[in-house]
């Protein structure tokens, strides 16, 4: 516990030092002294008059002094506070994501589990972000919108299914409707990740428009290649990824491109993605003074009532 100004405990003796300096209160004597019985009933009772009792006044005097003094004590806040930052995860759920050429725990693992599993690790050391899911396969839709819980936002990872979006990869239509999430934010920082395995073959317009379109409203996307091929070194390949335009959307809209082969390449990039997003959870909790002033300005107050009270209300009696 401290003080927000200790320096206002030096009127603590004022009301001392006003009794040395002024002259004394002249009393006025009584003429007549009255009998006991023929008092009012709050004197034959007894009851002081608690107007005349100065260690009341004293105490009540050093409660307020002590109120002014701001007494506090440091508490820290359990709750992270939000980032200013709006993140929005755009997911293939192309028929290429049933390949199981992952690993995970040393089983084979599609690619769609693989990356499940990294999502939801990722989304889980989120907190003080607001996380949204898009997937797209043919077509795209929102899985979860923007929001603060991030038990909501495992969930629509792990209910994603192969087929549900149908089974091509409409990369630019994924990046399109990510773009249409944010664009209302007002979020400082926004920031889209998206994440392909395939080519773009349903899209309406191509990825790199939609890339220049998030420049143009500050938008920062990030993208995943995902898969052991590519068709810059195997054109032939099937299911291979097209990593030239996830660089070009990456570099169009100020974001990284992550090449990912293997599960040590997602764990890699997770990592990496923190560095570049950096996650408010890694702050140091915030801490805050607690004014603790109203308990004795409170006391204070209730010894100045008491004592302006006539004691004949104590005693319900009537003159």
């Amino acid at each position: 516990m401290s003080l927000a100004a200790p320096w206002l405990l030096v009127l603590l003796p004022l009301p001392l030092l006003l009794r040395w300096l002024l002259p004394p209160l002249v009393q006025p004597r009584r003429a007549l002294r009255v009998p006991a019985h023929l008092a009012p009933a709050g004197e034959a009772a007894g009851l002081p008059d608690l107007r005349d009792t100065p260690w009341l006044a004293a105490l009540a005097w050093v409660l307020l002094v002590l109120a002014l003094a701001g007494p506090r004590v440091e508490r820290q806040a359990d709750v992270i506070p939000a980032s200013g930052r709006d993140i929005v995860l755009a997911l293939d759920l192309s028929g290429s994501m049933e390949q199981q050429d992952f690993t995970l725990d040393g089983q084979p693992v599609s690619r769609l589990d693989a990356v499940k599993a990294t999502a939801r690790a990722f989304v889980a050391g989120r907190t003080g972000d607001r996380i949204g899911l898009v997937i797209f396969g043919g077509r795209a839709y929102v899985a979860a919108p923007l929001t603060f819980d991030m038990g909501a936002v495992v969930q629509a990872i792990d209910e994603a299914q192969i087929g549900i979006s149908g089974r091509g990869t409409a990369i630019a239509d994924g990046l399109g409707l990510a773009i249409r999430r944010l664009d209302g934010s007002e979020a400082p920082s926004r920031v889209v990740v998206l994440l392909s395995d395939g080519v773009d073959t349903s899209g309406s317009v191509p990825a790199i428009e939609a890339a220049r379109l998030a420049a143009a409203h500050g938008l920062r996307v990030h993208t995943i290649a995902l898969g052991p091929e590519d068709l810059e070194s195997r054109p032939a390949a099937r299911d291979a990824v097209d990593v030239a335009t996830l660089r070009a959307v990456a570099e169009m809209a100020g974001g990284a491109l992550f090449r990912v082969r293997s599960t040590p390449d997602l764990q890699a990039m997770a990592e990496a993605l923190d560095r570049l997003e950096p996650s408010p959870g890694e702050r140091p909790p915030l801490r805050y003074w607690q004014g603790l002033w109203i308990w004795p300005a409170a006391l204070a107050a209730l010894l100045m009532a008491v004592a302006l009270l006539d004691p004949r209300i104590l005693t319900g009696r009537r003159a």
